[in-house]
This record gives C-alpha cells, sequence and structure tokens, in this order.
C-alpha cells in the first residue's frame, strides 16, 4: 500500500514527536507520525517540572497533547511500527510491520530510547516508580526518606553528592565489590552515609513501591527509593543504517536544532540528550519542527 506524500514523517509519537507535530501543523506542513505506543515512561505514575501539567501522568499529557495536534488537518496519525526507511533528502520511502509505505520529503526521529534492566528480581515492576533515575523528576516525592544509589562505578561520588541534597537518609548500594576509589568518599557531608557492598538478590515492592532489598547473604535493608542510572539502547537502528552517527553516549548526534548529519534527517528528545524529561522533549520537539519548516523553505527556493 503506497500513500501520498508527505512533507515530514515523525517516527515515534510521543512528547518530542508530538510538539514538533503541532509546530509543523501550525506551518501548515502534512505531517505523519507513525507511533507504537510502547513509551519508556509508561509505568511512571507521575511526571514533574512541566509547567500547567505537574503531577500528571506522562499518559495523560500524551493524550492531551495528541488530541491537540490532530485538531491540524494536516498532521495524521498512524499506529504502526517503521521497519525501514531507505532513499534520500526530498524523496524518503517509510514502511512499516503493517505493510504499509509511505513517501516523504523529510524524516523526523523522536523514538526515545530503551532502557537495559539489570537482571535483579522487582527492579524492572519499580522502574520508575520507586527506582528512579532523576531527582528532578522524582526526588521531591521521596525527599527524606530512606533511599538508595545502586552504582558501582567512578562517577558514584557525583551521584552521591547529588541526591544528598534531597535527603540525608542515604545509602550506596555497589551490588559487590567496590571498583571504585572510596577516599573521595571521605568528605560526603551526610551523617550516616554508608557504602554496601554486598549482592543485592531481590527488591521487595508493593505494586512497584519499594519496601526492602534483600541482599545474597541473607542480609535486609529497609528502603523507599532506589536511584539508579542503567545502560540504555537505541529503540530503532534505522538512524544509523541510514548514516546517522551515534556518539560515545550512545545519542545520536544532532545539532541544537535536530538536524544529523544525513541530509534531510532529523532527530530530537531522549534519543539525542542525557536530558531525560517532558520539558526538554517538547522543547526539542518543537525547535526540530520549526526548523524543519525552514528547511523544506528554503530547499523550495533552491530548486
Amino acid at each position: 500500500m503506497e500513500n501520498i506524500n508527505f512533507d515530514v514523517i515523525i517516527v515515534g509519537g510521543s512528547f518530542s514527536g508530538l510538539s514538533a507535530a503541532m509546530a509543523l501543523g501550525r506551518a501548515i506542513r502534512s505531517v505523519l507520525v507513525i507511533d507504537a505506543g510502547e513509551p519508556c515512561n509508561r509505568q511512571t505514575p507521575h511526571s514533574h517540572n512541566f509547567l500547567t501539567q505537574d503531577g500528571s501522568t506522562p499518559a495523560e499529557i500524551s493524550a492531551i497533547a495528541r488530541s491537540q495536534v490532530l485538531t491540524y488537518p494536516t498532521v495524521q496519525f498512524e499506529s504502526d511500527f517503521v521497519i525501514d526507511i531507505s532513499g534520500t533528502d526530498n524523496n524518503f520511502l517509510v514502511k512499516t510491520m503493517a505493510g504499509k509505505t509511505f513517501k516523504t520529503r523529510k524524516i523526523l526521529f523522536s523514538t526515545g530510547i530503551k532502557d537495559i534492566l539489570p537482571q535483579i528480581p522487582g527492579f524492572t515492576e519499580c522502574w520508575g516508580i520507586s527506582v528512579i533515575h532523576c531527582p528532578y523528576c522524582h526526588g521531591y516525592e521521596y525527599k527524606g526518606q530512606t533511599t538508595g544509589i545502586l552504582a558501582n562505578d567512578d562517577h558514584a561520588i557525583d551521584f552521591v553528592k547529588l541526591i544528598g541534597n534531597w535527603t540525608q537518609e542515604l545509602t550506596l548500594f555497589t551490588n559487590g565489590k567496590a571498583i571504585f576509589d572510596k577516599k573521595p568518599f571521605d568528605k560526603i557531608l551526610i551523617p550516616g552515609f554508608q557504602i554496601v557492598e554486598q549482592e543485592v538478590a531481590e527488591l521487595v515492592h508493593e505494586n512497584g513501591y519499594l519496601k526492602e532489598i534483600i541482599f545474597k547473604d541473607g542480609s535486609v535493608r529497609k528502603i523507599d527509593a532506589l536511584y539508579a542510572r542503567v545502560p540504555f539502547v537505541q529503540h530503532t537502528n534505522i538512524p544509523e543504517k541510514l548514516g546517522c552517527e551515534i556518539n560515545k553516549m550512545g545519542h545520536i548526534q544532532a545539532d541544537e536544532f535536530g538536524k544529523t548529519g544525513i541530509p534531510g534527517v532529523y532527530a530530537a528528545g531522549d534519543n539525542t540528550s542525557r536530558l531525560r524529561s517532558v520539558s526538554s522533549a517538547v522543547a526539542a520537539g518543537t525547535v526540530a519542527g520549526a526548523f524543519l519548516n525552514h528547511e523544506m523553505i528554503e530547499d523550495n527556493y533552491s530548486l
């Protein structure tokens, strides 16, 4: 099945993708948003640091955003999964898992990232609820509570100093023998701070809310929140197949306007930045949408 041409196809319909779609819809551009409906924050109970929506669930914010974006008649939405993109600037062909094919002038990847969670029983169920990655997103809700950090690298000291702003009830869990220099931790200004090197066996929780950490030696620790920075991969390798650079952090390399090194291909949101928040993704999408429109205007004058 082959559809008419679009000005822009946006791969991924979460916050950055919807924001870009709104900017482009308001620029009267024909836009197709293709989204598989699997955002990384789907089990997060509340989203914060986004004005007018503080405390709403990510799903609630997305639903409002999608309904508003689709009021623009030049914007369409397809519930599908992109499996291949070929072609060059102003002449891309996009294929989906449902067997559909679409033509487009430009591509925007707002596909986010996929977290690789450790194989600790209970970790996945708590991820985004009480096992968290960002104090600016979730720290206020756990301020002053019994908190842990799961880390075992040279960046652990900086993580401890950061989280110490939100709670003094803090322990660093290394899940095995510490492989970093412990001497800098002597200067940590947190009474009762400890480094615990026992291996973690299980996270005990109730509906994603932590209760205890059980260690392999049988010991148990009460816990309310656990910070962890987990590795990640891109949700799709299509940008890389098109020639986009993946930087040493694992993100798609794009400039401040969302332009990658491949003509006609843009990227915005968590797939390009360490700043994983709704507000930053929305801002990046707005910028990318505006500059995609600007690029197409310049293309028309250079034909």
